[in-house]
């Protein structure tokens, strides 16, 4: 991995108490973000020197955010560039933390007494804090930030921004909780932190995810916590107890390298009665790779080859691998029921719609015997997402491709709904 002296390093940017910011003179609109060997807690009443920190917490960062942004999720991540730096674009930072909460714990039960520990936050809850170590970064509300007139990178951050945020904040949560419990570790909250890209003037996430950044439970048990938080519970700082601590944030950063990896590894198959729908299935695929799921295509007749259409199913059982049928037939469509009650694999039809029989060719594909239950879905690109939906159960990374553009379709909303406000004034 190459070293910080390959970069061409200008002005330090900032500084902070775990890592410094430089400015990059090759990569013009990039920084050079270079973590440091310190821990701290309460707002750094409590520091140490823990070697090798650095390093770990480097890691830990570059394979989140490879994970969020493998899923779509727009973050200030480029690439990892040493042990202990990362490149990113350069941003102005919102100085808001957002914190996401799955249970209550910590201080959460100090600033709502009565509150049980392990209550669970269903839908889950967010709440941001103004970041003022002098003040002990007070907790806002939504109004507080909208009345606040902050204008990072000249981008005024107002509702559509603050809503942004917010929704990102929860799907960001969501797709790490859902990668954490495929290591049977449960992701209890979170803090993040948004910045203004000075070139693009959007709103990303940016700055770090480490072991800093949350609390997690390995089985949802707090007394295995490998967080932090053993750090702040420290009574006395001895060189045994914070040999214990790194322990803890280096299995951090084994573990999150095996986010990065599918549990389960699908398949979409697409069934065509003819090459003439060769296009239509073209469609499908493209869509499917835009998931990271494998696609195969097949020509088969449940009409005039039936016992090939049923050995084809069962070349695809064979190997145990979890499977999606997608049954391409127009007119009179047996290929998708044949399927349906041939296998207990999921069957999703979605028939070539011709302008003259469109509409009753699409029958043959409602109208099931009892007993089948493929669906029918007419567009290839929802097709496709019908049959990620399906593998999503028990793929956590197509899983999330599936959440992040859910929030993107929803953040294109979000901002063309301003432009069109900002023309009409």
């Amino acid at each position: 991995m190459a070293s910080v002296s390959d970069l061409k390093l200008g002005k330090k940017l900032n500084e902070g108490k775990t890592k410094q910011i430089f400015e990059l003179l090759d990569e013009p609109g990039h920084v050079l973000v270079q973590s440091k060997d310190q821990i701290t807690a309460g707002n750094a009443v409590r520091k140490d020197q823990m070697e090798g920190k650095a390093a770990i917490a480097n890691k830990t960062t570059s394979c989140v955010f490879r994970l969020l942004q493998d899923a779509g999720i727009k973050t200030a991540f480029v690439r990892q560039h040493s042990e202990t730096a990362f490149v990113a674009s350069q941003c102005e930072m919102i100085p808001i933390e957002w914190v996401c909460r799955r249970i209550a714990t910590g201080s959460f039960l100090k600033r709502n007494p009565g509150v049980k520990e392990g209550y669970r936050f269903s839908p889950l809850k967010t709440e941001m804090f103004f970041k003022d170590d002098a003040n002990n970064d007070p907790q806002w509300s939504e109004e507080q930030l909208l009345v606040a007139g902050l204008e990072p990178a000249d981008l005024t951050i107002g509702r559509c921004e603050v809503d942004i945020m917010n929704k990102s904040t929860v799907a960001i949560f969501e797709i790490l909780e859902k990668a954490w419990a495929t290591q049977n570790c449960t992701l209890v909250d979170m803090k993040i932190e948004f910045g203004v890209n000075v070139s693009t003037k959007e709103v990303v996430l940016a700055d770090v995810i480490d072991n800093d950044s949350w609390r997690l439970w390995p089985a949802g048990d707090r007394s295995q916590q490998k967080d932090k938080q053993v750090y702040r519970d420290l009574k006395e700082v001895t060189p045994e107890a914070m040999q214990m601590v790194k322990r803890n944030f280096e299995w951090v950063s084994e573990q999150v390298k095996l986010l990065l990896e599918p549990q389960t590894v699908g398949r979409v198959v697409v069934l065509m009665g003819s090459t003439s729908d060769m296009a239509h299935c073209e469609r499908i695929r493209k869509a499917c790779s835009s998931y990271g799921i494998p696609c195969n295509l097949r020509v088969t007749s449940a009409h005039k080859g039936p016992d090939e259409t049923l050995r084809i199913k069962a070349e695809y059982e064979g190997d145990g691998m979890p499977t999606v049928f997608v049954a391409v037939a127009g007119r009179s469509n047996g290929l998708g029921p044949v399927m349906s009650g041939n296998t207990a694999y999921p069957v999703i039809n979605c028939p070539p719609v011709t302008p003259d029989w469109g509409a009753q060719d699409i029958w043959s594909s409602l109208r099931m015997p009892s007993g089948l239950g493929c669906s029918t879905v007419l567009s290839p690109d929802a097709a496709a997402q019908h049959a990620a939906q399906i593998l999503g159960l028990t793929n956590h990374l197509v899983w999330a491709k599936l959440r992040a553009s859910m929030l993107n379709t929803w953040i294109s909303l979000k901002q063309a709904d301003k432009k069109l406000q900002h023309c009409s004034l």
